[in-house]
């Protein structure tokens, strides 16, 4: 068994969703929750297929955020994986939805962070152990940083 590090690949403004899945239609069941969860969001989905043709499918409603999907679902290669890389949006907006797929089997991470895929390859194929989703803790919260984190989710209308 081999273990390998796959770094996603996206502009830092976009968001992500990775995930699992277990059969071909949750590729368009995918689509469908994000356009139902949000009309404004802009979005590329893609999925490893794990059996018969092993295609990374491909949905959306953006062009360059299906390819980029599409790309980095190739460079994971861990069967029944889906990234669903989205702007316009946050993963709050969509992750119930997303989850309430009912295909969806785990939620890896929904981040805009950097993110790095750990995957385990075996003969038989891939799979993914975990993530590493931004940067490690640098210390524990403190007075100001309870007061910065009350404004800016007050300034992004998060909170009232």
């Amino acid at each position: 068994m081999e273990f390998k590090s796959v770094g996603i690949e996206k502009p830092p403004e976009v968001n992500m969703i990775l995930g699992q899945t277990h059969f071909i239609k949750s590729i368009e069941d995918l689509y469908e929750a994000m356009v139902t969860a949000s009309a404004t969001a802009k979005f590329g989905i893609a999925f490893c297929e794990s059996s018969g043709e092993c295609l990374v499918r491909v949905e959306g409603n953006d062009e360059e955020l299906k390819k980029l999907a599409a790309k980095n679902a190739l460079a994971i290669g861990a069967g029944h994986s889906f990234i669903i890389l989205m702007k316009d949006c946050y993963p709050i907006n969509v992750l119930n939805a997303i989850k309430n797929v009912p295909e969806v089997c785990s939620i890896y991470c929904a981040t805009a962070n950097p993110v790095e895929v750990v995957v385990a390859e075996t003969a038989s194929g891939r799979g993914i152990i975990g993530v590493i989703d931004g940067a490690k803790p640098k210390g524990i919260e403190g007075a100001e940083g309870i007061k910065w984190r009350k404004e800016f989710l007050r300034k992004i209308k998060y909170k009232l």
